[in-house]
């Protein structure tokens, strides 16, 4: 991988996955195959990868298992296979996050990308308003934050390579679909162009439109992070710098830009 995520964790593309290193654990992976996300495609008909990417919940060190155990906090993996789906780049299909029991609300993700060139593409709703929208685009060691109850998708920018990266979540996670499907995707549908450029193409599902708003990944200094410094080794380094993820309440997300 480009950007060492601050613990031992491979990558493998035959299979598609993952191998942990000593002091390492890891679950099962889960593999995402391409019926599962043609309902969200611009052409749910389209040939692609299959599987389109691997997921490997709930990574991390030995010694800190039982500390992200306690404050409810996921650190996942997941890698995605080089290519395309028809004209679109290869992604996921879009969701909210559920309602978690342990906070009694929709919570927030923090990426950080691994490997690859990624676009986080999310929006405020997943209703016939979708709110703002953002194609939030992030290379190597960037950070990209989804606020909570907001729809979004991972979305590959660059068919030569994989993109692989890591998520913080609430352990106890769930994901909604009901909105994105019932709108056969989000917003947006992202088309492959040139390189690592993508055309940007409107929802009509979605009576009430909204721009797109196309920018970069940012620093988080609001949110307690440091740029360049792998996720994981600031949790190692001061825990409470990540319990907003599962206790969205510990902050106002008004205004919020990713």
């Amino acid at each position: 991988m480009t950007f060492y995520p601050g613990f031992d964790i491979q990558t493998s593309e035959y299979p598609m996955g993952f191998t942990y290193g000593s002091g390492v654990f890891g679950p099962e992976l889960e593999l995402r195959h391409l019926d599962a996300i043609r309902p969200s495609l611009l052409d749910p008909a389209c040939d692609g990868p299959d599987p389109v990417y691997a997921i490997a919940m709930d990574v991390g060190t030995d010694d800190a298992k039982d500390d992200l155990v306690r404050r409810n906090l996921l650190y996942g993996a997941v890698t995605y296979a080089a290519g395309s789906l028809g004209v679109e780049p290869v992604r996921s299909q879009g969701h909210v996050h559920a309602v978690s029991q342990s906070c009694g609300s929709s919570t927030g993700e923090l990426y950080e990308i691994w490997s690859g060139r990624a676009v986080i593409l999310m929006q405020e709703s997943d209703s016939d308003d979708p709110g703002r929208c953002f194609a939030v685009e992030a290379g190597p060691g960037e950070l990209v934050v989804v606020p909570p109850g907001w729809a979004h998708a991972t979305i590959s920018a660059d068919r030569t390579q994989p993109l692989t990266f890591g998520a913080w979540c609430v352990r106890d996670f769930g994901f909604d679909y009901t909105g994105v499907r019932a709108h056969g995707g989000l917003a947006w549908f992202p088309r492959l162009g040139s390189g690592t450029q993508l055309d940007w193409l409107r929802n009509p599902a979605y009576p009430i439109s909204r721009d797109l708003d196309i920018h970069p990944a940012r620093d988080y200094p609001d949110l307690g992070l440091e740029s360049g410094v792998p996720v994981y080794s600031q949790y190692l380094k001061d825990p409470e710098r990540m319990m907003w993820v599962p206790q969205p309440d510990l902050r106002s997300w008004a205004g919020f830009v990713p």
